[in-house]
């Protein structure tokens, strides 16, 4: 960016983008115990929600830069915000027919709009200023984008599980055929609000068109000319292929701290009316865990000390989760909001960090780490499922991951 009043712009802009995404992407935690019950699944089948969601970031990043080569990033995100909407659209058909794989469509052409919103805009809000302040702009990102979060699980478990307290002792007590006029009634209750959404995004699509949000193509390959290397392949950041690595990581624990607390609490004996906004709970700690990284960072703490607190934080909560029950362990998993929340501002700048010319490919690969967050959280629904383990044990999945990326902060601190 060339000038400040550029760089708050954008920042403002993008901010505003980042609060839809939040909405859209933290809806997830309440439709994996909605759809559980509607599409009556297995806790391993639920989880192919956030499957849907976030693999379509693996498959859709490098395609997302090529096509960001071509628009430039304003029309970028324009094309993100429409593909989103034809994903929200596809919700309609599938509520009508509850069909279960429709609805998983429906999310990852979401997520394939957001891969290629995600990958514009990160890159876009890292170079609006200094390098070493970039975790405190990702920050302002991520606390719009958490409010929406804490936000999302509210509004929609309102709209869509308003009887939780009863429905599902009811649906036990009717015959076949109540039984599925009451599924069919369940599952149609997504189609106003995503049907709204789908207009939304629509709309905002055109705002952008209209907007004076600079297209950074020029700037960004300033910077690259300026940022020379004799580096003839990606992968010869040692940062970058590690970050990767703690990013994947880290989103697959981000992801289950969120999306599957209203299940685990189920398991501790509270029913859904309550679990059902859990969610907000974890989105909660994470807007917490953004306010203290743009107080901190840089000024008090560098972005590789932050990770690494964190990470020593993450490991510490988990095990707590995993040692006590009741409420008590469902808040130590919301509370992991709090150690996730300066994970992605600080792997993120730590990884492109001197990437010059490779800077687009390396913000690909990052986005396709997304992918974690599909893997991850499946992993736990299959451990989950098993009776030896069950949902409790299943979150040790979470110790070793914590301790790659406290390891990835430690090299980047000695860097």
């Amino acid at each position: 960016m060339q000038n400040k009043n550029t760089a708050l712009v954008a920042t403002v802009i993008l901010g505003v983008f980042f609060f839809i995404f939040g909405f859209v992407t933290w809806l997830n935690s309440t439709l994996i115990p909605y759809l559980k019950i509607a599409c009556e699944l297995t806790t391993a089948q639920s989880q192919l929600v956030a499957f849907a969601f976030y693999i379509s970031y693996f498959v859709m990043a490098l395609p997302s830069s090529f096509i960001l080569e071509k628009t430039g990033f304003k029309k970028g995100m324009m094309l993100g915000l429409v593909i989103m909407a034809i994903g929200a659209f596809i919700f309609i058909p599938a509520a009508q027919t509850r069909t279960y794989n429709l609805f998983l469509t429906g999310l990852f052409v979401i997520g394939t709009g957001l891969s290629l919103l995600q990958t514009a805009s990160n890159p876009y809000i890292t170079i609006a200023g200094p390098i070493e302040s970039a975790a405190r702009r990702i920050s302002i990102m991520g606390i719009c984008n958490k409010v929406a979060g804490v936000l999302a699980p509210i509004i929609m478990g309102a709209i869509i599980l308003a009887d939780a307290a009863t429905l599902e002792t009811d649906l036990k007590l009717l015959d076949e055929t109540a039984r599925t006029l009451k599924l069919n009634e369940l599952a149609s209750r997504v189609i106003t609000p995503y049907t709204f959404m789908a207009v939304a995004l629509l709309v905002l699509a055109l705002l952008v068109q209209f907007s004076p949000l600079p297209d950074i193509e020029n700037q960004e390959e300033a910077i690259d000319a300026k940022s020379g290397t004799d580096k003839t392949s990606v992968f010869q950041f040692p940062n970058l292929v590690l970050g990767v690595v703690a990013l994947f990581l880290y989103v697959g624990v981000e992801v289950m701290a969120g999306d599957t607390i209203g299940l685990y609490g189920q398991t501790q004996g509270i029913n859904l009316e309550k679990a059902k906004i859990f969610g907000s709970y974890t989105l909660s700690a994470m807007v917490v865990g953004y306010i203290l990284g743009i107080i901190l960072i840089p000024k008090y703490i560098t972005q590789s000390k932050a990770l690494a607190i964190s990470a020593i934080v993450g490991m510490a909560f988990s095990a707590a989760a995993i040692f006590t029950s009741g409420f008590v362990s469902v808040l130590f998993i919301a509370l992991l909001g709090s150690a996730n929340a300066l994970m992605w501002p600080a792997i993120w700048p730590l990884a492109i960090d001197g990437l010059g010319k490779f800077t687009k490919t390396g913000s690909a690969l990052l986005i396709m780490a997304i992918a974690g967050g599909a893997i991850l959280p499946l992993l736990w629904g299959k451990l989950a499922d098993v009776p030896s383990i069950g949902h409790q044990q299943a979150y040790w999945l979470m110790v070793p991951c914590y301790g790659f990326i406290l390891w990835y902060s430690v090299k980047a601190q000695r860097k």
